[in-house]
């Protein structure tokens, strides 16, 4: 697990980022409402563009949750009313799903939007949605298996799927055993983490994206990679949701397996042979075109944030603020949107499933979500 440390730091420019991010999101509010004019009522949140079109998706969505985030992150960093009465507005939209037990993306969809709305006001409402989030996702929880279901559909496939991605919904359940002191989301959460972490990776640390378990018994049916090149390949935002993933686990258990995996998991993406010099990664760390495959911006800021909290936790802190610098500072000047484009998302480049044909090379609105997250993490840490 050896690792270069460059010699300097990248300053990354906050304030300007900001300021490009609120003129952006300033855009994105008018296009949501010019395209909420001509759509059904139910589409509530911005995903991405399509032939150049702003898409909105209902609440259902597993990406529904991020732009009130973003708003969140806004106003945490602006103080601005406007952003406030904004993300109250747009968070309000997506509270129905604490009852929507047909999905394992509870902490996407509840968590970014309600839980980023409930650490920065303390309100009671929130703070109730959480809790009624954590425990209709917990009914997706089987004992036999150890893990939460992530997918009902593509039965032709899978019979109990658990993505890689499930990790970072686990985020919601160990919050409300904090708000509740009810110890069983925490046990689910760890049961998760630990079955995920036995499974779903290599000895390089790498991370398949579906693992298929036999209902009954628990066993392991199949390992694949869905949204990545091929089922030995890393996709890219898959490593990254791991990475975070543990982090995070760290965070609320302090249990050193997982900053030990979060590590590994780190180690594998920085030292990739294939991980080019701005430290925005590839779709997939084993294209077969590479250089001339398209980079996934969402990655790197998911990458990004969750090194900037590793480095709280790690002996190696200062080759972590390295990295995620740099890889924030590429995002910041080379993948930006430019002013007044893309109907209002502020990064550009991203993939969604370039298997599928699908979201390739567009802004997403999870990839501005933890860039401004990123962005928070960067200001907030002492150096």
């Amino acid at each position: 697990m050896l690792f270069a440390v460059p010699a300097f730091a990248q300053k990354v420019d906050v304030q300007k980022a900001f300021k490009q991010a609120d003129a952006q999101t300033m855009l994105m509010l008018k296009e949501i409402e010019k395209v909420k004019a001509t759509t059904k009522n139910d589409q509530v949140s911005p995903r991405t563009l399509e032939k150049g079109n702003l898409k909105l998706v209902a609440s259902r969505d597993w990406t529904s949750g991020f732009f009130p985030g973003e708003l969140w992150f806004l106003y945490e960093y602006t103080g601005k009313q406007t952003w406030k009465d904004q993300a109250r507005a747009f968070t309000a939209a997506i509270e129905q799903e604490q009852f929507n037990g047909k999905t394992h993306d509870m902490g996407f969809k509840v968590y970014c939007s309600v839980g980023t709305g409930y650490r920065l006001t303390k309100d009671e409402h929130y703070k109730t949605v959480i809790i009624q989030s954590a425990k209709t996702l917990a009914t997706r929880f089987n004992p036999k298996t150890g893990v939460i279901r992530s997918w009902d559909h593509s039965t032709d496939k899978w019979v109990n799927p658990v993505i890689i991605d499930n990790m970072m919904n686990l985020e919601l359940l160990f919050e409300a055993t904090r708000l509740t002191g009810d110890s069983s989301f925490y046990k689910i959460a760890v049961s998760h983490a630990n079955t995920t972490m036995k499974n779903h990776f290599r000895a390089d640390y790498s991370s398949y994206h579906v693992i298929d378990y036999d209902p009954n018994t628990g066993a392991v049916l199949k390992k694949n990679t869905h949204q990545g090149y091929s089922h030995e390949s890393a996709w890219a935002r898959g490593q990254a949701w791991a990475l975070y993933g543990y982090t995070m686990c760290y965070r609320y258990t302090k249990d050193p397996a997982y900053l030990k995996q979060a590590e590994g998991v780190a180690a594998f993406i920085l030292n990739h042979p294939n991980m080019p010099a701005d430290l925005v990664p590839y779709w997939d760390f084993n294209a077969p075109e590479i250089p001339k495959e398209p980079r996934d911006a969402s990655a790197a800021a998911v990458i990004a944030s969750g090194l900037y909290e590793l480095s709280g936790y790690s002996t190696r802190k200062n080759l972590y603020l390295q990295k995620a610098d740099k890889m924030l500072n590429s995002l910041s000047t080379k993948y930006i949107s430019p002013a007044g484009e893309n109907k209002g998302f502020i990064l550009v480049q991203s993939t969604g499933s370039k298997p599928s044909d699908s979201e390739v090379n567009v802004p997403l609105s999870y990839a501005d979500y933890y860039y401004l997250e990123a962005l928070l993490r960067y200001k907030a840490i002492k150096r």
